[in-house]
């Protein structure tokens, strides 16, 4: 089967914008039928959903994927159904005084952009594709997809079940390398949204320039974990270690290094181990443990290992089982603690994207702070710690997209909070509320009245009256 070309998808376009034109207002029913439709995707085709994943990562636990793609998709078409019909409703705004009182009124009102476009990355190819539905559909647009070519099982069966339940004027999915990606994001779209590397975001960005389209970038960073003094150590370690192996650590938000305070790094390393022996008694064969999702991907993080080692840093290699991992079937790399990382090592100046995790040491907070602030902008920070004005010191101190305090990954569950970047992690935030008025236009209206009309007219030239 060819790949699409620019011009084919250019036709596509076409046909949903005249036919979002010819539709006319988009009431909430329109909205929440094409809201229900998703949900029937998922609750029927679920388990076969689990099915692809599986495959294309070459082995990923199906109860993990059943809480992040697929309940974790549910809940937020769910949450936009039940709030689409107040978030559509006017929003009365103040006018100039005295305008008021002559009659005068201002309002905004909640306009569909008209068909969207949506890049959806390989790491959780479902819930990135249909969370972003849930204000796209809400806001009452069309929908254009290009999954990811990395999970070519999962985009496959998503294309045939959208087929099933959309007519390709309301959503259309295009599959294909990264000459489609850079075709498709070249479409003049009302609005784009990107989620995946920084490095790709950025040619998306220029594609999306050539017809001025807005963007909504999610990206990811190397998102800090600080521990404080006030810390309970304990907490602190079951909650990172389960954020970092949560999918194997391919996760925008994954929790990327740890600043704990010098004297808590080798409490903190036993706590890590006994963590992972209680979730992962076993590793390499263990169904709730996520494949590295291609070749490339695992001799990346294989690579930053070796440099790591090479440079100086100790490994701790979090193995219950004492397995060897030399001869696997599938790409599995055990969690592994790289202690006192330097600045040199790869693993700290990329986005590790992987189960490693770099634990650096401060003696004073401040240390932690300046090392967070002289990196690009990340998209989640974590702070453990019971210190309320060392909480505030780190959150007023640091700019995140997001955070979360003793715990991490947590915000992006939570749809009354807007999702996004900031700088170099992301621009513009969805769900919930935030995510229908992002993909919605805010018109601004002004209603005069006689009274005004007649006070302007003293105020028209000529300027000097005749006497």
């Amino acid at each position: 089967m060819t790949n699409p070309t620019y011009e084919d998808m250019q036709v596509a376009l076409d046909r949903q914008r005249k036919a979002f034109l010819t539709e006319g207002v988009v009431g909430a029913e329109t909205r929440i039928d094409r809201i229900d439709r998703a949900i029937n995707i998922l609750e029927k085709h679920g388990s076969r959903f689990g099915d692809a994943m599986a495959a294309d990562f070459g082995h990923r636990s199906r109860d993990l994927s059943k809480q992040t793609d697929i309940d974790g998709s549910i809940e937020p078409l769910k949450y936009a159904k039940k709030h689409l019909r107040n978030w559509m409703t006017p929003e009365k705004r103040k006018v100039m005084f005295p305008l008021g009182l002559l009659g005068a009124r201002a309002r905004l009102e909640f306009q569909p952009l008209g068909v969207v476009g949506c890049i959806s990355p390989w790491n959780f190819p479902v819930q990135l594709t249909f969370g972003p539905l849930a204000g796209i559909f809400a806001a009452g647009n069309r929908a254009m997809i290009k999954p990811s070519e990395f999970t070519v099982e999962t985009s496959e069966l998503m294309k045939n079940v959208f087929a099933e339940e959309f007519d390709e004027e309301e959503v259309a999915m295009f599959t294909g390398g990264p000459e489609v990606g850079s075709a498709f994001s070249r479409l003049p779209f009302d609005h784009l949204i990107f989620t995946g590397a920084m490095s790709v975001a950025k040619h998306v960005m220029k594609g999306a320039a050539e017809n001025l389209v807005p963007v909504t970038l999610e990206l990811g960073g190397k998102s800090p974990v600080i521990i404080g003094r006030s810390a309970d150590l304990k907490l602190a370690a079951n909650n990172i270690m389960a954020g970092k192996t949560m999918n194997a650590g391919q996760i925008c938000l994954s929790p990327d290094y740890v600043y704990l305070p010098e004297e808590s790094r080798d409490e903190f390393v036993e706590h890590a181990r006994a963590c992972i022996a209680r979730m992962f008694p076993t590793i390499k064969d263990n169904p709730d443990y996520t494949s590295i999702v291609n070749a490339h991907h695992f001799e990346r993080l294989q690579g930053y290992i070796e440099d790591a080692s090479a440079k100086g840093a100790k490994l701790v290699e979090l193995n219950p089982a004492a397995e060897d991992f030399s001869q696997q079937e599938h790409r599995r790399i055990p969690p592994t603690l790289a202690l006192d990382p330097s600045e040199d090592m790869q693993l700290m100046q990329d986005e590790i994207f992987g189960p490693i995790l770099p634990v650096k040491q401060y003696n004073d907070l401040s240390e932690a702070l300046d090392h967070v602030n002289s990196k690009d902008r990340p998209l989640g920070l974590y702070y453990f710690g019971a210190d309320k004005a060392e909480e505030t010191r780190v959150l007023t101190q640091t700019t995140s997209g997001g955070v979360t305090v003793n715990d991490v990954i947590m915000h992006v569950g939570q749809e009354d909070l807007p999702f996004g970047g900031v700088g170099p992690s992301g621009m513009g935030s969805y769900h919930g509320h935030d995510g229908f008025k992002n993909f919605s236009h805010s018109k601004s209206i002004f209603t005069t009245s006689k009274v005004i009309s007649k006070l302007a007219a003293t105020m028209r030239p000529p300027y000097k009256k005749a006497s």
